[in-house]
């Protein structure tokens, strides 16, 4: 080391002024010159012996120096060698100077085998001149950001490849070279085509259901006007004429208008459920008796419970009768219950409570001892046009649209509904609603 050759010429030095000063002694003439000479020489040699201190001292820091740097350049290989992205080091034609494994790795080639390899090879035939023109240009321009590209590896299997580049340049501000960062964006491409795929589609089922919508609104306006007339004029003829008609007749008159009256719930629940998914439904909210309303609905569809034997019971446990609601449409979404309740019950019976929860809330349940719901089929029963799937299912008529319904009235009143069943052991189910609907 050429430190070491200074410490030898010091050394040197001052064996020649120790052999200098044995000499100005020996010789008696010219003595005082000489020690003075010897004098000279001796402060210059203290000022080696002080300038060697300080080269020993800066000689240990540039080891130190020296350790810090190799491992700097050690965390860096590290970093570039491991990187889950691609890096590349190139001249300015894009000839390969350095690779990371995850480079060799996206062009399916060893690592060593990359070296010296222009980095076009590895674009396909059709977007070279695109590559090169962008590569004539990263000098001028400096750096490239996130330009997508399809690669191909050693293989020749095609992969979407999102770039970016930066120059690297001289002391004179001469570009020299280029770093690429190449990251494999196939995956991320084929899930954005993926979700344009389910947006399209979702688009597509939207307007199908909107077309639904208005399908079934018109439909139901249109059948509802004739099926009115119906009923008005079958009641007319019955009260008129039900002294002179033979018992036959007047059951034949009364089966017109009982199974009116059940055509004509079916097509207004077609019009809610539409006006529903529209979200053009609102709530008409009053204050309103809750006991005084549960007592005429049940005692509406007692009729109905009484025809198939079945015992329609009630239970009323609230000390503050006063609602805040809509009683329209609480009484739509219990007759809904209540009707499924009758429906699908054999023998038994049929118990609807009505009770506090606490001041702010009230409980509405409806429970019967009909054919239950499998676990299965639980998951689904609030879907429009769904009914139960279970062998004596088909017997029961229906549009599916019931307890779909009274999911999204409780949705605009803020209530909730849970059920409990096991085929063969009935049903439950509970509403809770708050005391006071408020409007939104």
């Amino acid at each position: 080391m050429k430190f070491d050759r200074f410490i030898r010429k010091v050394e040197g030095v001052r064996q020649q002024t120790d052999s200098l000063y044995k000499s100005v002694h020996e010789a008696p003439q010219q003595q005082e010159l000489l020690i003075q000479a010897v004098e000279q020489l001796s402060v210059s040699l203290e000022e080696l012996h002080v300038a060697e201190e300080e080269l020993l001292q800066q000689n240990e820091q540039l080891v130190e120096y020296q350790q810090e740097i190799e491992k700097e350049r050690q965390r860096y290989q590290e970093l570039f060698d491991f990187a889950p992205d691609g890096y590349l080091v190139t001249d300015i034609n894009g000839k390969i100077l350095e690779a990371n494994q995850a480079a060799s790795q996206l062009f399916a080639i060893d690592k060593t085998r990359i070296l010296g390899k222009l980095l076009i090879v590895f674009v396909p035939q059709q977007a070279r001149r695109k590559f090169r023109e962008k590569l004539a240009r990263l000098c001028q321009q400096t750096q490239l950001r996130d330009w997508e590209i399809g690669l191909q590896n050693s293989q020749g299997i095609l992969f979407d490849c999102e770039i970016s580049a930066t120059t690297t340049n001289d002391n004179k501000a001469n570009c020299i070279g280029i770093r690429w960062l190449l990251r494999n964006v196939s995956d991320r491409k084929q899930a954005e085509e993926k979700t344009r795929f389910v947006e399209l589609q979702n688009l597509h089922l939207r307007e199908a259901a909107e077309f639904k919508s208005k399908i079934i609104a018109v439909l139901s306006h249109e059948l509802r006007t004739p099926l009115n007339a119906i009923l008005g004029f079958s009641d007319v003829l019955l009260r008129l004429n039900k002294n002179q008609f033979t018992p036959q007749s007047v059951n034949m008159v009364e089966t017109i208008i009982r199974n009116g009256k059940q055509l004509l719930t079916l097509i207004n629940n077609m019009l809610d459920f539409a006006k529903l998914e529209e979200g053009k439904f609102s709530l008409n909210l009053q204050y309103f008796n809750i006991t005084e309303l549960f007592k005429l609905i049940t005692d509406d569809l007692r009729f109905f419970a009484n025809q198939k034997n079945i015992a329609l019971n009630i239970d009323i446990n609230i000390q503050n009768v006063k609602v805040l609601n809509d009683p329209i449409r609480i009484q739509q979404l219990l007759t809904n219950l209540i009707c499924n309740a009758i429906k699908f019950t054999e023998t038994g019976s049929v118990l609807v409570e009505l009770q506090e929860l606490n001041d702010d809330k009230i409980i509405i349940i409806v429970k019967d001892t009909g054919i239950g719901i499998s676990e299965i089929d639980l998951n689904y029963i609030f879907q429009a046009f769904r009914q139960v799937n279970q062998t004596k299912t088909r017997r029961y008529q229906g549009t599916g649209l019931g307890l779909a319904i009274v999911k999204d009235l409780l949705n605009l009143m803020q209530g909730t509904i849970t059920v409990e069943s096991s085929l063969g052991e009935g049903s439950t189910f509970c509403i809770e609603l708050p005391r006071t609907v408020i409007s939104e």
